[in-house]
Parts: structure tokens; sequence; C-alpha cells
């Protein structure tokens, strides 16, 4: 198990205008700080162009079919990362389409590492969404983490200046995740050094 701290990335997966992810995003970043195991990297997904219009086979898969360059900083630190943590509302009971475009661009970035969820929305605070992401997830060889991270009507949760109103129910739903983060990408983390994933 590493002595040093593992990479958690977390994504903000909603690029729509007037978007509040990056706010909980922000929350989840600083409970993850606090816990102290893990090097904390927030991603944006608003920061990077995601084509819907995806190549024959995975550039992962094919170095013949490269990802567009402004692609390349994602790449760089989705492959870095020991963990991910999603923030993701629900629209239309399901993700955002560009969170869909960051997962299908990407394929091996993903494997045998674990992920975590947190949601949020006006009433199922992110659930639906959460429930898809852990088939797509799954198809890709990741591992998602049972407890998650829920903000249903979540503009009553926050105050005007970002912060939680009650923050003991949240703030301990993160630690338990955080927990299971760590235990899972610590173990994955030295599978993946010793033996890499798919190695007969």
């Amino acid at each position: 198990m590493p002595n040093e701290p593992l990479n958690l990335a977390v994504i903000i997966g909603s690029v729509r205008e007037g978007r509040f992810g990056p706010v909980v995003a922000n929350w989840f970043a600083e409970q993850a700080e606090q816990h102290g195991r893990f090097t904390v990297d927030v991603i944006d997904l608003a920061d990077t162009p995601l084509p819907l219009a995806l190549p024959p086979v995975p550039p992962a898969l094919d170095p013949a079919m490269p990802r567009p360059a402004e692609m390349e900083n994602l790449t760089r630190r989705l492959r870095a990362a020991d963990a991910f943590v999603v923030v993701t509302p629900d629209y239309n009971r399901s993700f955002p389409a560009s969170l869909k475009a960051a997962i299908d661009w990407h394929y091996t970035e993903w494997q045998a590492k674990p992920v975590g969820f947190v949601g949020y929305s006006g009433s199922s605070g992110g659930l639906l969404a959460i429930e898809q992401l852990r088939q797509v997830f799954g198809e890709l060889h990741a591992h998602t983490i049972r407890d998650y991270v829920s903000f249903p009507r979540y503009y009553e949760l926050f105050a005007p200046d970002a912060t939680l109103k009650d923050p003991e129910g949240p703030n301990a739903s993160a630690r338990v995740m955080l927990s299971q983060l760590d235990w899972w990408a610590s173990i994955l983390h030295t599978a993946r050094r010793e033996r890499p994933f798919g190695a007969a």
C-alpha cells in the first residue's frame, strides 16, 4: 500500500452556462484535502473541447487515431489519477453529454481505478445520473464506490457564499466515501504497479 499521497481527480461534469457544479466540486475538494491522503486535482470539463464525433476506434487502442491536441492536458491529468470523483447533476434523468464525451474519448485512463460520485439536482440529488454512470464505468473496468454524496434541492442547502448551511451530514458522507476511495485506490495503485491491468 503506497505511503505517498494518492492522486484524486475531481471532475466537474456539467459545462452548462450558470452551472452549480464548481460550487459542489470546490466543497468536495476541500473535504478531500482535509482527509489527508489525497493530492486533489479539480478538472473542469468546460476547459477542454469535447467533440461528440468519435474516431472509429478509441485512441487508447489505436495510436494512429490521436485525440485532438486540445485534449492532451485532460488526458494527462486523467492518466495521472489514482482515483476519480465525478460531480454530476441530473439532466433529463441522466448525466451531461459533456461527461459522456470525456469518458468515451478515453479508455485505459479509467481502468483499475476507483470512481466515487457527488450528485446534485432539484429532487433526486443526482442519483439518476449516478446509477447510469456506474454502468458506464463498469464497462471500462473501473471500480465504482458504493457510498456517495447527494444534494437534493442543492439550491436550498448552500448559502450565497458557497458554504453549506448545515455541513454535518454532507461532511460525514464525504468522509465515508473518501475512506473507501483511499482503500480501493491504495490497493489498485499497488496492483497496477506490480501487474499492469490486462497483463497475462
